[in-house]
């Protein structure tokens, strides 16, 4: 960690009207006194991503990048090319040994990284994770929303899309990938609540973050049961792997998807019909909450971090702890539904 400025010079040079104007994150509200820095210091906070150079964590970047330039803590994303624990894990190793700070981190698969997010907590460094609420080897974990609660509405539109009935399959990055899992869980809960009538075609897919994964796989379980009619998607590549698949084979119209997305991946899809719904929560501001956290993390604010805070980020002014036997799992509010009508209003 280095010194650099005053915390008055911080409130007047952090949030000026500049930064307001330029960063993908809106900060107008933003809850300044929790990420103060008390002695003059700047920190070095690493984002570490399941897969670098895809759109959804290109989005992420931008929010990590803002907090730096808002802050002037020296804050940066990495993460392997594809979708790989391991790489992810030898990533993580090198910050330790670089000696950071903080470590935010979305994992790939939760149970491989938990050692060596135990070995960088024990070494000092403050670990916060996104996407993990099953995590036990970080200082916080903050989610965007309750995963359960996300894949129930999913499936709300999907099963009115169909219907009620027909047959459906489900995708997920990895079967390790806990959130993901539980907006499946949801997804299936409520179907089998509301629509008795449709059924799981088969195991959940798992195509690791990778929209042609998503395509072949999709396309192997289609040509193998050709009455499918729907798809819901857990990881945000899938909106594109299925777009393409449902285009390619004209079957706009006749089979419905509802799943994690971003209208910079799956625009063309919703202007052709091919994908109906589209669910996600804006990466950007995640990335920037997670740093947040870091920093009044290791201000030893811990006091502040619980039920209740506002960060003062959109979906984030109100977190919650819903198991108390966890209250380190923070969860905000932060999803929104996206169709070819409201498309227009997202530019990411």
């Amino acid at each position: 960690m280095k010194n650099f400025m005053s915390v008055p010079l911080l409130g007047v040079m952090a949030f000026g009207s500049a930064a307001l104007a330029e960063g993908p994150v809106d900060v107008s509200n933003v809850n300044s006194e929790l990420i103060e820095t008390a002695e003059d210091t700047e920190y070095t906070i690493a984002t570490v991503v399941k897969v670098d150079g895809i759109a959804w964590f290109d989005r992420m970047r931008e929010g990590v990048e803002q907090f730096a330039e808002d802050t002037g803590h020296d804050t940066y994303m990495v993460g392997p090319s594809q979708a790989d624990a391991a790489a992810q894990v030898q990533m993580i190793e090198n910050l330790i040994a670089q000696g950071v700070d903080a470590i935010t981190v979305v994992p790939f698969s939760v149970e491989a990284v938990e050692p060596v997010l135990k070995k960088a907590r024990d070494q000092g460094i403050v670990v916060i994770s996104h996407e993990a609420s099953n995590i036990q080897n970080a200082d916080y974990d903050i989610e965007a929303f309750d995963n359960f609660a996300y894949g129930q509405n999913l499936m709300k539109v999907l099963g009115e899309a169909m219907g009620g009935e027909g047959k459906y399959v489900a995708t997920v990055g990895s079967l390790t990938s806990k959130s993901q899992m539980e907006w499946i869980d949801g997804a299936v809960a409520y179907q089998e609540e509301n629509f008795p009538d449709m059924t799981l075609a088969m195991d959940r897919l798992e195509t690791y973050d990778d929209a042609n994964q998503d395509y072949t796989k999709l396309k192997e379980a289609f040509t193998a049961q050709s009455d499918i009619t729907g798809i819901v998607g857990g990881p945000m590549p899938t909106s594109a792997g299925a777009g393409r698949m449902i285009t390619e084979s004209g079957l706009e119209g006749q089979v419905h998807f509802a799943g994690t997305g971003l209208v910079s991946v799956a625009g063309e899809y919703l202007e052709n019909g091919a994908v109906e719904y589209i669910q996600f929560w804006d990466p950007a501001v995640a990335g920037y909450a997670m740093n947040m956290l870091a920093v009044a993390a290791l201000e030893g604010r811990q006091d502040q971090i619980q039920a209740g805070l506002n960060l003062g980020l959109e979906g984030y002014e109100d977190l919650t702890a819903p198991d108390e036997s966890a209250p380190h799992k923070l969860y905000g509010a932060g999803w929104v539904g996206v169709t070819s009508e409201n498309m227009g209003e997202y530019d990411f």
